[in-house]
């Protein structure tokens, strides 16, 4: 008998300082009716002394309190993230030992923005074979990323963690999906160059650790091709979506997506006002928001539309039952 994934539990773990955009117009040209009039932010949460691997291990201990799973019945963990402490070990290596889920194989999973959908798509065909249970956690400390002198992209993010605890099923919970990329395009958001300092290496170029974005090309890019395959995916279920959990980048991408795909704009739920964007966090984050207010249940009654899109440049949908 055929098996699939299901969502049983949502948690989330953010750090508890808030810096509001008063606090950065006190250290770089900027405003809060400048922020909130182009991008709905109003507040992020930036990480003092926390690494993504803490916040990351906060859900995880959440998820297993939540749902009375020990740690050694995980089969796996998988983290996406594009803040890792490390480039080895990865999160999801650092989580595994500190919760002592001694049996699950455990790795992250890189792809920006997309990175939840992209790791939740491959969680359930885990959970198709031999898995029973595992973590999909999204998980980003973007401050440390982030030029702080750069009012174009130091507005724009946050930091926080969320994620979901999967197992399996006898109903599917993934109707539809469709993952995407296009290296050609990766130029339009960068982050964390590694320059080669090998004494064997004849130029060292100057070049920027920093996250850098193209925001009219991303925008045009999230309004364009996310909407197309949307569109694409959801086209004959469109009235049968309670909602829509996309990517938290921007208000006024979620506003000209809703109007490009005649649904009513109060489906496409929203928080990036608290917490900016978070790139592989905002959706878990969005998800564990809507499950703690009530407005998901995971009863399996609810159809829902997860995309992520950013840096790659990565993008992917996914219809879901939960």
């Amino acid at each position: 008998m055929r098996k699939y994934g299901k969502i049983t539990a949502t948690a989330s773990f953010v750090p508890p300082q808030i810096i509001k955009n008063d606090d950065l117009a006190k250290i770089m040209d900027t405003s809060d009716e400048w922020i909130k009039s182009r991008t709905g932010i109003l507040e992020r949460r930036i990480a003092t002394s926390e690494n993504t691997s803490d916040l990351c291990i906060g859900v995880a201990e959440k998820l297993l309190a939540k749902s009375k799973v020990a740690a050694d019945e995980l089969d796996f963990i998988i983290v996406a993230t594009m803040t890792p402490d490390y480039a080895t070990p990865s999160v999801a290596c650092i989580v595994q030992g500190a919760i002592a889920a001694r049996n699950a194989l455990a790795f992250d999973l890189s792809a920006a923005c997309s990175g939840f959908v992209y790791a939740l798509s491959l969680a359930e065909k885990l959970l198709q074979t031999t898995a029973q249970k595992g973590l999909v956690i999204g998980g980003e400390v973007l401050s440390k990323s982030i030029d702080w002198q750069d009012r174009t992209t130091a507005v724009l993010f946050g930091d926080g963690a969320a994620g979901v605890l999967l197992e399996t099923s006898m109903l599917p919970m993934i109707n539809k999906e469709k993952l995407q990329a296009d290296g050609t395009r990766g130029a339009a958001l960068t982050s964390g160059y590694v320059q080669n300092g090998s004494p064997f290496v004849a130029e060292k170029g100057q070049v920027s650790p920093y996250l850098q974005m193209e925001g009219r090309e991303i925008f045009d890019f999230a309004t364009r091709d996310v909407v197309k395959a949307i569109d694409n995916l959801v086209a004959e279920d469109k009235d049968e979506i309670d909602f829509y959990l996309l990517h938290q980048a921007n208000s006024r991408i979620l506003d000209k997506v809703a109007r490009k795909l005649k649904v009513p704009r109060e489906r496409f739920l929203q928080n990036m006002d608290k917490y900016g964007n978070t790139s592989g966090a905002s959706i878990p984050l969005l998800l564990d928001e809507a499950v703690t207010d009530g407005i998901i249940r995971l009863d399996g009654t609810q159809k829902l539309v997860f995309s992520g899109f950013g840096g790659g440049l990565t993008w992917g949908v996914i219809q879901v039952t939960l």
